[in-house]
């Protein structure tokens, strides 16, 4: 049996491409083709006039501008199954489709990476931040609001050459992408989870088949993680019930501690100035429900209020 992998073109999309790659040739002995596909998302990364992604739109961020085309290409059959992370993955997918395996979750913090091995707390005022999400920026700003924030555009890899090229004093990337490929050594600060909450399934990576595609569905449901699983169901269901994209200024983070699932979220106005924080706590099994009381509780304390100052309003998507 043959199975062709869709994936991004970045190193970081071919490095989680390949991972999954050997892991289902480990499992079966499978011939595996890896497909590289161009999304919108790599064409707005990449244009000449580049602009933050926020200003594309809430209906092209929430539609999924870093998976489509991959999605496209498992429907119509030119690939049979497709690698995302999972926090670029809107929270409406196709019928057709479906996510037979989320496999066990890198680290899912923020991480900082400065020229002069500076932390957050000790990057001088004014220093120039480069990140292009709103949710960080919102987290910066409501930590150190002295501080520049800079869009930065670009992969991995480029982001960290724009700044050792001095073009920012300081990058936040996410840990799992900067671990995966190999580039730990240049963290100057690992950014815990009370400093800054991390995007909604960061760090981990789903697998996406067609879903009458039996035996594709087979080979790769061996590679799903229930813990991680189970984390990213309930950060998604918080997430859901905002009625938020990729682009939304939400933190969530899940933990499993025994038996039970731990879930932490908060909700940021743009300037960092007003947020609502929440948390709560179940069965692992029910992972949908503690993220849907979650996201209701956001709302009750205010978050519909924070996020339609924000240009954003409950109901109406984003």
């Amino acid at each position: 049996m043959r199975l062709r992998i869709g994936t991004r073109g970045s190193a970081l999309a071919l490095w989680q491409a390949n991972f999954i790659a050997d892991r289902l040739k480990g499992l079966s002995g499978l011939e595996i083709e890896i497909v590289r596909i161009r999304t919108s998302g790599d064409h707005m990364q990449t244009a000449a006039v580049a602009k933050p992604l926020a200003e594309y739109g809430a209906e092209a961020i929430s539609k999924g501008i870093f998976i489509k085309e991959l999605e496209d290409a498992l429907l119509n059959g030119t690939v049979d199954l497709a690698v995302h992370s999972m926090k670029d993955v809107p929270t409406d997918t196709p019928a057709q489709l479906a996510f037979p395996a989320i496999t066990q979750r890198e680290d899912p913090r923020d991480c900082l990476i400065s020229r002069q091995g500076r932390t957050l707390k000790t990057l001088p005022h004014g220093a120039r931040v480069g990140t292009s999400s709103l949710r960080r920026q919102a987290q910066l700003r409501h930590r150190r609001p002295d501080l520049e924030l800079a869009e930065l555009r670009g992969n991995v890899d480029t982001r960290i050459k724009k700044l050792e090229a001095g073009e920012y004093d300081a990058i936040i990337l996410a840990m799992a992408g900067v671990n995966r490929l190999g580039l730990a050594g240049k963290i100057t600060q690992v950014l815990d989870e009370e400093i800054m909450l991390p995007a909604v399934g960061q760090g981990a990576l789903g697998i996406e088949t067609r879903a009458d595609d039996a035996e594709t569905s087979h080979w790769v449901a061996h590679l799903d993680h229930p813990e991680t699983r189970a984390c990213v169901t309930a950060e998604r269901a918080v997430l859901r019930a905002l009625q938020g994209g990729c682009q939304i200024p939400l933190g969530a983070l899940a933990h499993v501690r025994g038996e039970a699932l731990h879930l932490e979220a908060a909700v940021f106005s743009a300037r960092g100035s007003e947020h609502v924080q929440s948390s709560d706590e179940g069965p692992v099994g029910e992972a949908d429900a503690i993220g849907a009381r979650l996201g209701a509780a956001l709302i009750e304390a205010g978050a519909d209020n924070i996020l339609r100052l924000a240009g954003r309003t409950i109901g109406q998507g984003s």
